[in-house]
């Protein structure tokens, strides 16, 4: 007598004989066996128009070349996945070494010894974890965020502007034409690692909120009152200073405070949320990933939470959102992208509400993609909410015959 098997899927219970059943245990028994036979860097030309100050910052210019990378990750039976960016060397000196011949689809096994593996920086520790998830997005047929579980499709969306944009009429002019788009909340960069005075770069501190402040009451006199509004001056206050500007944006209704002082200061972080009315969300670039701010979330130095996929990649991330979902505190994700819109993807709005839609400037086509890449991952819909991606893994479709004919190694 044949041997039955049971198999639930898409709502219904299938019956069949084990005789039959033989390529769904090949599939399964392939899996369990699968090794990353190779990891390879493909550089190839392009563009841009970010240019680095001897601060270590950036400003906005003319077009100039660049290069730029795709990392693949393949398996031992012809599988791969990607990830934008990507080193040759440290691929060849740390990750290979790791990797090679483990299985891809042991992500957590493979995040933990990359954690604890002391040439394994965080960006390069989540940029391999997202690698990963491109490759089971991949082979499942579906974007990651369905992979994780999947909560929604679509998310609301900020306007975040690039910093040191003009003057403060500026930034009004830009955040009504914003407003016009369909976005419902607008965020400012004002002036980073800049002096508004003699208008030229300069170092991290000191900040000037008093120039700052004057950005965000021009752009709220001509939002009105209905549009959220955010500031983020990237560390470059005191607590002094922090204190002043949480106090005038509560005036003028902004939502929250990011990262306004430099984050080593844990205790200055403890001593502001005392102070301040308005949230303050951070912290965004302190290393440790989910181990580190779950010392802040205990620690009471930040209101929100704050996280992307260089603190630990979609693995790390993830875990700190359900960390903060248990402590009833909400985990704003740092910036957008192809990667941290699974995260998004994955959480309920009450965790995580925001997509940061962005840099945005008025001569920046943002609509318009790298022209590597056959789409932007996050459009826009009418409501002022990004469209999640949708196809398979981190979803971006690679322009490969552009890639092809400026590559570098070729």
């Amino acid at each position: 007598m044949a041997r039955r098997k049971w198999l639930f899927r898409d709502g219904f219970v299938y019956s069949f004989d084990h005789s039959l059943d033989r390529n769904f245990d090949h599939e399964i028994d392939r899996r369990s066996l699968m090794k990353i036979a190779d990891i390879q860097v493909i550089h190839f030309r392009t563009t841009t128009r970010r240019h680095p100050t001897r601060w270590g910052y950036y400003y906005w210019g003319d077009e100039r070349p660049a290069t730029a990378a795709i990392t693949k990750i393949i398996t031992d039976d012809g599988l791969t996945g990607y990830n934008l960016g990507g080193d040759p060397g440290t691929m060849e000196r740390l990750v290979k070494p790791l990797l090679l011949g483990a299985n891809p689809l042991d992500r957590e096994r493979l995040w933990h010894w990359m954690d604890q593996h002391p040439g394994f920086s965080e960006g390069l520790a989540g940029f391999v974890d997202c690698l990963l998830w491109d490759l089971y997005g991949r082979m499942n047929g579906l974007p990651v965020h369905k992979c994780l579980g999947g909560c929604r499709d679509r998310v609301k969306a900020y306007a975040s502007t690039w910093p040191n944009m003009g003057r403060p009429e500026d930034y009004a002019e830009h955040a009504v034409a914003m407003k016009n788009l369909g976005y419902k909340a607008y965020k400012v960069h004002a002036y980073i690692h800049f002096d508004p005075y003699r208008w030229e770069p300069g170092p991290q501190l000191p900040g000037y909120p008093e120039a700052d402040i004057e950005v965000c009451r021009a752009v709220r006199d001509a939002v009105g009152p209905d549009m959220v509004l955010m500031l983020d001056p990237f560390g470059v206050y005191t607590l002094e200073q922090s204190i002043q500007v949480g106090r005038e944006l509560d005036k003028l209704d902004f939502y929250w405070l990011e990262h306004p002082m430099i984050e080593t200061r844990m205790e200055a972080y403890r001593r502001l949320c005392r102070e301040l009315d308005i949230a303050v969300c951070s912290p965004e670039h302190v290393p440790g990933g989910i181990f580190s701010r779950a010392e802040w979330v205990l620690q009471g130095a930040s209101d929100m939470s704050r996280i992307d996929v260089n603190y630990g990649g979609i693995t790390g991330c993830y875990k700190h959102a359900m960390l903060c979902q248990a402590f009833g505190i909400q985990c704003e994700i740092h910036g957008g992208g192809w990667c941290n819109s699974h995260i998004l993807g994955a959480t309920p709005e009450t965790t995580c509400e925001y997509f940061e839609r962005g840099l945005l400037r008025p001569d920046l086509d943002y609509d318009r993609p790298e022209p590597y890449l056959k789409a932007i991952c996050d459009p826009l819909d009418p409501e002022g909410n990004v469209i999640l991606p949708d196809k398979p893994g981190l979803g971006m479709e690679i322009d490969w015959e552009y890639v092809e004919a400026h590559r570098l190694d070729a």
